[in-house]
């Protein structure tokens, strides 16, 4: 009975330090969004059709996560982030070269899950880290926090996330580091795809692929420093530099006319968020610019015809974001002591589409949105929102309303 007890004893210590070692958590939204607009796909072609469109619904988990992480000790710790988005399927696409080059489409990714963090870190001290494998690319404010309770409105900030990609994620390595008032990080990671680079969504699924790897013909370079130096302040700057030609699949552009086609592709992008007793406000401006853009559209166009996985849509040569969002607690106002209840509006100015001199232009890429409504929190790691939203696009275009409401949650489970 006495060897038993011991054994046990052991048994729950083993358990207990593994326990001190692990890490569990993730966040996840369910929303509902009601647009009263018109979701032809010819809204924006033949405006004053599709004035008086009924409004349409939809349900979505936009996102659930799971986060798993290990601490080897001496330094060494692993992290690890399962993404499930939209509850949808997914496909990979393959060039046969047995049928005339023609590109297929198979089902086989099983769901849209996507592994947004996977990399091995060993840390020296606060100082001076380094991390291999998949990574998130913290460029700008969006990407840099993108769980759902740092930002108030139900879906992610608009601006960043319709031009940038988000949540960026890419394989590489990246050197950071803590100080007392600062934090920096320097990524090296696989480049974009300028044939991903689109009208709509300038380089928004520049960092995606359509294949089951990643090709890495060009290297990209991301940089990301932050202050803390004030009281409740957090401030800013990151950018990414790479080249967005000759980062495809088949890379035989170097046989072409296009040879000396390169694509550079560089962002930066200013962020802040300050927080007080009872106040969060959140800002980001964002600026975007692809070299070569007209070329790149013009081989994009003639991909087309091949039934290529590419973005089809011209790239315009910049693309700005720029928002601010303030929220103020009013709960205590009725005498409420427990949870928070934030009052919120935001504001945002975005356009995914500047073009180069000679490009045609597309005006309803200019946008500006207002957002206004509620978070509600009665745990610090849920918040229930509702907000009235609504897009202003330039004559002859129609404004885009909506209601949107959410739930979610980000939380450890383990820590």
């Amino acid at each position: 009975m006495k060897r038993i007890c011991i054994t046990l004893l052991g048994l729950s210590l083993v358990v207990s330090l593994a326990a001190q070692q692990l890490t569990i958590g993730g966040y996840g939204e369910v929303t509902y969004t009601r647009n009263f607009f018109s979701d032809n796909v010819y809204r924006y072609s033949r405006p004053a059709n599709y004035a008086d469109d009924p409004s349409h619904g939809r349900f979505d988990i936009p996102h659930a996560v799971v986060y798993l992480g290990y601490d080897f000790g001496k330094g060494w710790s692993l992290q690890t982030e399962f993404e499930f988005e939209h509850a949808g399927t997914g496909s990979a696409v393959e060039k046969e070269f047995t049928e005339a080059g023609e590109w297929e489409s198979e089902i086989e990714k099983g769901g849209e899950v996507e592994l947004e963090q996977f990399w091995i870190q060993k840390s020296f001290s606060q100082a001076f880290n380094i991390r291999a494998g998949h990574l998130v690319v913290p460029v700008g404010g969006l990407n840099n926090s993108h769980e759902p309770l740092n930002y108030f409105t139900v879906y992610r900030p608009e601006g960043e996330f319709t031009i940038l990609p988000s949540t960026w994620h890419d394989t590489g390595f990246s050197f950071w580091g803590r100080t007392a008032h600062w934090r920096y990080e320097l990524l090296v990671t696989a480049g974009m795809d300028g044939f991903m680079f689109d009208r709509d969504n300038f380089i928004h699924y520049g960092a995606k692929s359509p294949y089951e790897y990643r090709v890495a013909n060009r290297p990209g370079c991301a940089l990301r420093v932050d202050n803390y130096s004030l009281k409740g302040l957090r401030t800013g700057l990151s950018a990414f530099y790479g080249q967005a030609m000759h980062n495809a699949y088949p890379n035989d552009m170097h046989n072409t006319r296009y040879a000396g086609v390169k694509g550079h592709t560089f962002v930066a992008a200013f962020d802040f968020t300050h927080k007080g007793r009872r106040h969060i406000v959140r800002g980001n401006a964002d600026y975007g610019y692809v070299g070569d853009a007209a070329t790149i559209s013009t081989i994009k166009r003639n991909l087309a015809a091949n039934n290529s996985p590419y973005r089809k849509t011209p790239v315009g040569q910049q693309a700005v974001a720029a928002g601010v969002e303030a929220g103020y607690d009013i709960l205590p106002w009725f005498g409420v002591k427990e949870g928070r209840l934030y009052a919120f509006s935001r504001y945002e100015y975005y356009d995914s589409y500047i073009p180069a001199a000679g490009q045609q232009d597309y005006p309803f890429t200019d946008k500006q949105r207002i957002a206004a409504g509620f978070n509600w929190l009665p745990i610090p790691q849920i918040a229930i929102k509702g907000e009235y939203s609504r897009r202003f696009l330039k004559s002859p275009y129609n404004d885009e309303p909506s209601i949107n409401l959410g739930v979610t949650y980000m939380a450890f489970f383990v820590r």
